[in-house]
């Protein structure tokens, strides 16, 4: 409920900023909650593992509760204040930063390892339905019915936080420890990233994924600006479209497969093996991708997408599940929080790939993009032998302490 609002919002609060701080400005003011987002990150990994998952989600819902009411009071009929509007924004982002690690590890406490595809599939599939209704209605109602909107998103934050705050119990039960001082945690802190940054197995892992998924978020950076320059206007069943709408029936087509199949995924999921899924739905994902990078055939274009999409609907599930069982018990916020840059750090790769293909043709940006892929899936194959001794031994410790609960 909450991603969908968020959706119908977020996404077009740049047009938001650019109407009153200028295009520029707006790009300089989103680049920097970037940053913050990324930094605070760090901070809610470490706070998760001190000191509970729930205290710090709901000290995070408490905070981006405010955010939103505040938000909704500075584009109300009868007080608009675009900067407090903007510093809420920000403030939602340390939110995100804050809560995401914690939610994340969460999830890994309360699941067995044989659970975690289903769940994992589960959220996969209300993500993406979430984000594809709240995108759909966003265009039509976020320039008209913006307070509307606010509103409704601070009352489903509202329920978010009341659930979260008398309904949801703790999951990682800490020690009483002694209270450290500011200088004890920033060590601490380091040192829990230390540890994690060490882990050669996660660090791979997690590189190999990043480079796999950079090729998805090419659809909306390089993709879609080579297919607007280079794609010509053709005629498909009475439509007349450009490079623009085709890169539109793309994201459209994506959606409603992953829609559709994610529903189906678990089942198709548990009667394959884990390792062959992850690698074969990898190369699958980057040739679809490949292809979608390159040409401008219509049909070839449709199909590639179908390819990927399929392939990406099969190796989410594998994937998370893999990820889930990497950390330790008291430092999986951590290792989530190192693992949440991978977003941006894809959105950084095509933020490169754009620049670069200002100076490449576009065989030689195809051919750049695709290797970073084909880089991952080399990676992927390297370390799946150890993936499966990690997760075989996460699954032996759960055995153990099923069999120990039962005598």
């Amino acid at each position: 409920m909450s991603s969908s609002i968020g959706s119908m919002i977020f996404p077009f609060m740049a047009i938001y900023l650019s109407k009153h701080f200028g295009v520029k400005h707006a790009g300089l003011l989103l680049l920097g909650n970037v940053f913050i987002g990324i930094i605070m990150n760090f901070f809610g990994g470490y706070f998760s593992d001190q000191f509970g998952r729930k205290k710090s989600i709901v000290f995070a819902e408490s905070l981006r509760l405010f955010a939103f009411l505040t938000m909704m009071l500075c584009n109300s009929p009868w007080f608009s204040s675009p900067i407090i509007t903007f510093f809420m924004m920000t403030l939602n982002s340390i939110c995100w930063g804050l809560a995401g690690p914690a939610n994340q590890a969460m999830l890994i406490d309360v699941s067995k390892p044989e659970e975690r595809k289903l769940m994992y599939s589960i959220m996969y599939w209300s993500n993406n339905l979430s984000i594809a209704i709240g995108g759909m209605l966003g265009g039509f109602l976020f320039k008209s019915y913006l307070f509307e909107l606010l509103l409704a998103l601070s009352v489903a934050s509202l329920i978010t936080w009341v659930l979260i705050t008398f309904f949801v119990e703790e999951s990682l039960v800490t020690e009483k420890m002694e209270t450290k001082s500011i200088n004890q945690h920033v060590n601490k802190m380091f040192s829990n990233y230390r540890e994690v940054f060490q882990d050669k197995l996660f660090i791979l892992y997690v590189l190999a994924g990043l480079l796999v998924l950079s090729m998805e978020f090419q659809l909306t950076n390089y993709i879609s600006i080579r297919l607007s320059n280079d794609f010509h206007t053709q005629h498909l069943f009475g439509w007349t479209f450009g490079g623009i709408e085709m890169t539109g029936f793309l994201r459209t087509e994506n959606t409603v497969l992953v829609v559709v199949m994610a529903l189906f995924a678990t089942k198709m999921v548990k009667k394959m093996d884990d390792q062959r899924t992850l690698i074969w739905s990898c190369i699958a994902f980057v040739s679809g991708y490949a292809v979608i990078s390159y040409s401008n055939s219509i049909w070839l274009l449709f199909v590639a997408m179908l390819v990927a999409t399929v392939a990406e609907v099969l190796r989410v599930p594998v994937q998370q599940n893999y990820m889930a069982n990497l950390p330790a018990e008291d430092t999986r916020s951590s290792y989530m929080a190192v693992a949440g840059l991978t977003f941006n750090l894809a959105m950084f790769i095509c933020s490169l790939t754009v620049s670069l293909s200002a100076y490449l043709s576009n065989f030689a940006t195809s051919f750049f993009l695709t290797s970073l892929g084909v880089i991952g899936i080399i990676i992927f194959v390297r370390i799946t032998p150890a993936l499966e001794r990690r997760v075989n031994g996460e699954l032996v410790q759960e055995n153990s302490r099923s069999a120990n609960v039962n005598i």
